[in-house]
């Protein structure tokens, strides 16, 4: 689902919401689940384990002229529920774009699993004129769910 300044993915994995967190929850695995091709790998980061953890990626992409570190500052945290952040450049403060992943028990072995991409909190105008949102796209998402569906799977 796309709108105006988000876009939504679901798919259901056959895994349970506990399976599915652990593995969302090691930074060390999101290089391997990211369908945009931008996270090359953890920066030193430890498990997350609550709002206000900050875990670190080494990244790159052409939108910020080829390799940068970004800082993501943990938003939603439930165990098994809800994981969420927001991205910045690593020493700054996050301009507002937003990773949402959702997580809902379909049973002990199938959950449905719910990731958005939300950019409707930037303002500063100089960000939305250098960024052409969204920067990832519903396929790149798509893949992130497929990614993780294998990761899990083992």
């Amino acid at each position: 689902m796309t709108t105006p300044t988000s876009v939504t993915v679901e798919r259901v994995i056959d895994h349970s919401a506990a399976e599915i967190f652990d593995i969302l929850t090691n930074p060390e695995n999101h290089a391997r689940l990211d369908g945009s091709g931008f996270v090359r790998g953890d920066y030193k980061s430890d498990r997350i384990q609550q709002v206000g953890d900050v875990f670190s990626m080494d990244m790159e992409g052409e939108h910020m002229g080829g390799e940068y570190r970004t800082e993501n500052h943990v938003t939603g945290y439930g165990k098994d529920k809800i994981l969420a952040w927001q991205t910045a450049p690593a020493g700054t403060e996050p301009p507002g774009w937003e990773w949402v992943w959702e997580l809902e028990s379909r049973g002990p072995e199938s959950t449905l699993v719910r990731l958005t991409y939300d950019w409707g909190k930037v303002t500063d105008k100089e960000i939305l004129k250098k960024v052409s949102f969204p920067l990832v796209s519903e396929q790149q998402l798509e893949d992130s769910l497929s990614n993780l569906a294998a990761a899990v799977a083992g």
